[in-house]
């Protein structure tokens, strides 16, 4: 399962991508700005990183309004790989040499049919593992 969760600035980029994944009958759950009002994006990034960090979701789609901000507070939690993407290479390599756990978008730079394209590649793709694993482990000692 995965969560997804945006501040006001990443509201509407949020609903376009909820809607494709319920069209893809993708598993979710939606979290942070519900109705549009603010909030602020780094008590979102905590909630919802805290759904992977503690065993409730696989990974985290964060949207604001740049993905800069929420991808900055997600990486503080400790067992998040949060990355920011604006394609789908981006995307595919933040998962296969990354393992990235954590999706960052900006809703006010890049589009809904781009963002669900990098959505599905994130959730496509795979972590290589071998000597990209070693490095996930060295990023990994750094936040211990």
């Amino acid at each position: 399962m995965i969560i997804i969760a945006s501040d006001h600035a990443g509201f509407e980029l949020k609903r376009e991508i909820i809607k494709h994944l319920e069209e893809t009958k993708t598993e979710f759950t939606e979290m942070g700005c519900l109705n549009g009002e603010r909030c602020d994006y780094p008590a979102v990034a905590e909630q919802a990183c805290r759904e992977v960090t503690e065993g409730r979701a696989d990974k985290v789609i964060l949207v604001c309004g740049t993905g800069i901000g929420i991808s900055m507070a997600a990486n503080k939690v400790k067992g998040i790989r949060a990355a920011l993407c604006t394609d789908e290479y981006m995307s595919e390599y933040a998962r296969r040499h990354n393992d990235a756990n954590a999706l960052c978008l900006g809703g006010r730079v890049i589009g809904a049919g781009l963002a669900c394209n990098i959505v599905d590649r994130f959730l496509s793709t795979g972590f290589e593992g071998g000597r990209h694993a070693d490095r996930v482990n060295m990023i990994t000692k750094l936040e211990n």
